[in-house]
């Protein structure tokens, strides 16, 4: 591979580059080049969780998802703009230190969008939208269209609605239709626990007895309505093509169906969704569709690490055969791009696209170099734009 400017300016043999591309060769012996990895789906700003945990004197485990979500809001009360600048600037570093390259990021704070715009990293930023107050939710769209002008670097602009029971019809309709004025994509977390879907269908269950009272939104609980999320979500209008859905644990197949026929992604998030015992995404079903998938970390406030390797080893246990290895390293590579609207960026290494690639010490023949370089192999160089990070974040 032959790079030039922080780009992948030819791909083929070591005799053919060095007689059309003059320049340094640098060989690792025993290793695999490939694509940086695509995290389809993070909160950096998370990143701190553990240690704000730690700093407040929080030691409970939640035992359920409405308290880990209300266990977050409470934390992230107590965390200060700066604290949440090095929360961000330390996911980076972390991502880019485990072969990540690009990731599509939920930002809620718009006063650290300058730091995307400054990164190695590059990636889809999702503008957090959520609320239920009329005041307030009519003033958003236009803040999200200012804040979306501003400088991204190799960051496009996206809106994330955060989810079907924390943002009020009216912003919702009025999200989808923005989205396609604008044209950017959504990602949206959709089913991802058992009280959602409740809280959708007749407005029962801990979202409506804990979290609304918590968020002081009693006066917007919405009468029953006897629908999915991903049904609510489509007649929102926020099931946009080219947009993504995060997690999905709890989708019948006619919903599927839906996620299919709108053409979307699907972000699985199986750790995350282990760690909080929301249950486990259909995958099979999902596959049996044709929905493009991919994989994401999700936070460090419901995951152990940043490392998409980790994601998918553990996506390979937990559905165990369904995946061969070289469909698991799609998901980290070309298809988390694709699922983010990156893939003329990154995710393969093609000419044109940024120099984002990986390093990886690994042996074996080319069937079994898949399976090795995800269930074993050793991370030596990690490249973003063409180049070698070292573990610094300027």
């Amino acid at each position: 591979m032959a790079v030039e400017e922080g780009e992948i300016v030819a791909v083929g043999t070591l005799d053919l580059l060095k007689a059309v591309c003059p320049g340094e060769v640098t060989e690792f012996p025993g290793c695999v080049i490939m694509p940086g990895l695509v995290n389809a789906h993070s909160h950096l700003e998370l990143t701190h969780f553990p240690a704000w945990k730690i700093h407040q004197g929080v030691e409970y485990s939640p035992r359920s998802f409405v308290d880990w979500l209300i266990q977050v809001i409470k934390v992230k009360r107590g965390v200060g703009a700066e604290e949440i600048r090095h929360s961000v600037r330390e996911g980076m570093r972390i991502s880019l230190e485990s072969g990540t390259t690009a990731l599509g990021d939920v930002l809620g704070r718009r006063e650290l969008i300058p730091l995307y715009g400054q990164s190695p990293l590059a990636g889809r930023l999702y503008l957090e939208a959520l609320g239920q107050e009329p005041g307030l939710c009519r003033g958003l769209p236009a803040e999200l269209e200012r804040a979306m002008a501003l400088p991204l670097g190799d960051f496009l602009p996206g809106i994330s609605p955060h989810s079907p029971y924390t943002f009020s019809e009216a912003l919702g309709r009025e999200l989808g239709s923005k989205a396609l004025l604008w044209d950017v994509p959504c990602a949206i977390h959709c089913a991802e626990s058992a009280a959602e879907v409740a809280f959708l269908f007749d407005t029962s269950g801990p979202l409506a007895e804990l979290f609304y009272p918590h968020v002081h939104w009693e006066q917007y609980l919405p009468p029953p309505r006897g629908i999915s999320p991903v049904r609510y979500l489509d007649g929102l209008g926020l099931l946009t093509p080219g947009s993504a859905v995060i997690h999905c644990v709890h989708v019948i197949p006619a919903d599927a169906e839906i996620l299919r026929d709108r053409e979307v992604s699907i972000v699985l998030c199986p750790r995350s969704n282990e760690r909080l015992n929301v249950g486990r995404a259909p995958a099979e079903l999902y596959r049996k569709l044709g929905i493009p998938l991919a994989l994401g970390t999700d936070s460090l406030a419901s995951n152990d690490s940043l490392s998409l390797f980790e994601e998918a080893r553990f996506a390979a246990a937990c559905w165990p055969g369904l995946f061969l290895p070289e469909e698991l390293l799609y998901m980290i590579t070309l298809g988390g791009a694709r699922a983010l609207g990156l893939d003329d960026l990154t995710g393969s290494l093609v000419p044109g696209k940024r120099a984002d690639f990986l390093v990886v010490e690994a042996a074996g023949t080319p069937e079994q170099l898949p399976g090795r370089i995800i269930q074993e192999g050793k991370l030596r160089e990690v490249f973003a734009k063409g180049t070698l990070f070292t573990g610094i974040i300027s």
